[in-house]
Formats: structure tokens, sequence, C-alpha cells
């Protein structure tokens, strides 16, 4: 989709300054004259943006440049690892965490806390995250850093444009709006864990990757989310890509959300778990070291649930596949640590239901694996200052601001 062309020198200049810390974001440091090359603006046009960008202490010098341009070697200028930073939540079923990143993408602050949130309230739920997001901004703080703001992950439905979780079926929860309930003086945006975890696939992957692609990851359930032309597809409530409720056995057995059948049923960690004749205790990271350690060593009931898991996951991607032609199926969460035993019967899932002739999409492992929801939220915050950087230099603080759960 065409950028707006802007309507105003103030929109032009805001649109220039996000160009110079994208330019920087994505091809690291560099010179004034090679970010000029980069974004097609003269070198004096730049350097009074680089100017405004240092005194907003968004940008850094780090001395002169590597050498190879005509004449003198120039500053190389970088992202700050002061300055704004991304606090970045994500609620789990059994564990709540949370991270800070700095504008350069490196996480500065994390802390986490196992929990059983299935069945909780939501406001002791939402206390317990806010006390950890405290921790963390204290933590940043220290590193001088300030938050920008707070973006969670929730494995649930998220009406779009709100905080509002209309239904997280293995939470328990059901319109539950977190604005009122975490801290006050950071801008929000609440999202499903899925779409965080596609962005962070987006965002933090390879440069080459596909920007068409099928996300799919697991915990308890089975999340999905949809990208295009490097773009997250929402749908007209904010609900698109709620794959692990795709019916793959229309008479199976009966889910949370209240269908019989859904994918999340045969091939979600707890289904998984069951199938394999493995209690369900410990935290997610045990239970999937546990899986992954029994099929590396042979065990025939984990083998054959996890061959199982894949068919499942198979049949219910081959939809989506045909649907949507997608260059690159990306697992992530748990299924990232599973992958080899979930490929191949996945594979040959999607080889015999796939319509078209030689379309069958590249299977991939997510580079973010399991962080990769909590990843992406943090980044959502982190690209939200690059995006409109006017608003966040010093003295720009979240204090005061609107509480809303902006796009991503």
């Amino acid at each position: 989709m065409a950028a707006p062309v802007p309507n105003s020198q103030q929109e032009m200049r805001r649109r220039n300054l996000t160009r110079v810390l994208h330019a920087v974001a994505e091809g690291g440091p560099a010179s004034r004259a090679s970010v000029a090359a980069r974004i097609g603006l003269t070198r004096a046009a730049v350097s009074t943006l680089v100017d405004e960008l240092l005194r907003a202490e968004l940008l850094v010098e780090l001395g002169p440049g590597r050498p190879g341009g005509v004449g003198r070697p120039g500053s190389a200028l970088a992202l700050t690892g002061q300055g704004p930073c991304g606090i970045g939540a994500e609620i789990g079923v059994d564990r709540l965490t949370v991270c800070a990143v700095d504008l350069r993408g490196e996480v500065r602050a994390r802390a986490s806390a196992a929990c059983a949130n299935r069945g909780g309230d939501p406001a002791a739920v939402a206390a317990r995250l806010g006390r950890l997001v405290a921790r963390v901004a204290a933590e940043a703080a220290e590193a001088g850093l300030r938050p920008a703001g707070l973006a969670v992950a929730v494995p649930g439905l998220v009406a779009r444009g709100t905080a509002t979780v209309v239904r997280a079926p293995n939470l328990g929860w059901r319109g539950v709006d977190l604005a009122p309930l975490l801290p006050a003086g950071l801008p929000l945006t609440v999202d499903n864990e899925a779409n965080f975890g596609a962005l962070a696939e987006l965002w933090l992957g390879a440069s080459d990757g596909p920007r068409d692609f099928v996300h799919v990851s697991a915990e308890i359930g089975i999340g999905g989310a949809v990208v295009l032309d490097g773009e997250l597809l929402r749908g007209a409530r904010g609900f698109a890509g709620e794959l692990g409720h795709v019916p793959v056995r229309p008479e199976g057995r009966r889910c949370a959300c209240g269908g019989r059948g859904c994918l999340e049923q045969y091939a979600g960690e707890e289904a998984v778990l069951r199938a394999a004749g493995l209690p369900y205790g410990e935290d997610t990271g045990a239970r999937i070291t546990r899986l992954a350690d029994r099929a590396a060593a042979g065990d025939t009931a984990t083998l054959r649930a996890l061959r199982d898991a894949g068919t499942a996951l198979g049949v219910a991607l081959a939809g989506a596949v045909n649907l949507l032609d997608p260059r690159a199926v990306v697992l992530g969460g748990a299924l990232a640590r599973l992958a080899p035993w979930l490929l191949p019967s996945l594979e040959r899932e999607l080889t015999a239901r796939t319509a078209a002739p030689d379309a069958i999409p590249e299977l991939t492992v997510s580079a973010a694996g399991e962080e990769g929801p909590l990843l992406g939220a943090a980044h959502s915050v982190v690209r939200a200052v690059l995006d409109d950087p006017l608003a966040h230099g010093p003295g720009r603080g979240p204090e005061g601001v609107r509480r809303t759960a902006a796009r991503v």
C-alpha cells in the first residue's frame, strides 16, 4: 500500500525524520551521506534532520565512519542505547513475562513469574503483571531508558482498536478491558499473542525472508496469524488468524471455545502431552523440553503424539494455504522446538491437500521461537517511536497520554 502523501510542512518533516531513523535502524550505523543516498534526500536536508534527531537524543554519533566514500569520512550515526524503550508483556496461561527493548532492538531488562492464570481474576492477573512492569521499568531507568509505551500479548481475541479481550478460552476471560487494570501513564496496546509473534517474525527475521506467510504457534492452545505483502491481516473486527479453532474433526472433542474438533484439541501443548502419556505439571518451557527429550530418545508414544499433531496441523493449514497462497508457513512458539518431529507429517498433509500444483509453501521455524509474542510486543512500541520521533524526544514522556489500544 502506498504511503500517504504529506499535506503540510510539519507532516513532511515528521515523515522525513521517520525515514532517517528507519534508514539507520535497518541499515546499521551510517554517515549522513550514506543515509542521504539510502532515502533519496540531499545531504544538506539529511544533515538538518540528523541534527534534530541528535538533539532529541534518538541518534548518537559514534565517530568517523568507514572510509570508501568521496571526501573525508563523516561521523557514523547509530540509534541511541538510551532514551525511549518499548515495554512488552505476555500473559500466558501459567506465566507472566515482561521485557524492555531499546531502539537498537536489544533486550535491556526482563522479569517473569510463574503463576496459574487460567480461570484467574483478570484484575488480580493485571495487578501481578503491573508489578513486573514496574520492576522492568525501574531496571530500564537505571540504564538511562524511559518507557515509551506498553504492549501486552494475550492468548485470545482482542477487539480491533481497543484493549478489550473479547474472549480468551484458555484463560476463561470474556469481555475484559485491560486498560483500567494496567499501570496508568503509558500508551497501551493489547493484541493477540499470535499477531505479535508474526510481527516479530516480520521485523526480526531474515531481511530477505518472506513477506507473505502464515505464522502458527502453540502454548496451551494454537495461535495463528497471517501476513500478506508485509502487512498483518487483522480482519473486520480484529479476529483474523484463529487457526486453533479451525475444526479438523467436526465431530471431535469439545473445545473451550464451544465448538468441536478444533485444531488445538489435537495439536495444542496440552493435547500432545495427553497423547504422549505425560502429566501437565511444570511450566511451558519444562514441558516442551520433556517432550523434545523423549522424542529425541525415540519414545514411541511421544513420537506418535507429535506425528498426529503434525497431521492435524497439516489439515488445518491446507485450508489456509489454499485460501491465501502464502509463500511460507512459519512455526513459532513451542512448535519451533518440536519442529523436527512435527514437520514430516505436516508436510505430507499439505502436499496431499494443496490444490494448486507446485504451490506448497516453504516450511520454516521462527527465528524468535517461544519469545516471539513478547519480542513482537516490545518491538511494536519501538517501531511506534521510529514512526513518530517528534513525540518521543526528551520531555516527551508518556505521562498524560490518552490510554487507547493503538494499532500496530
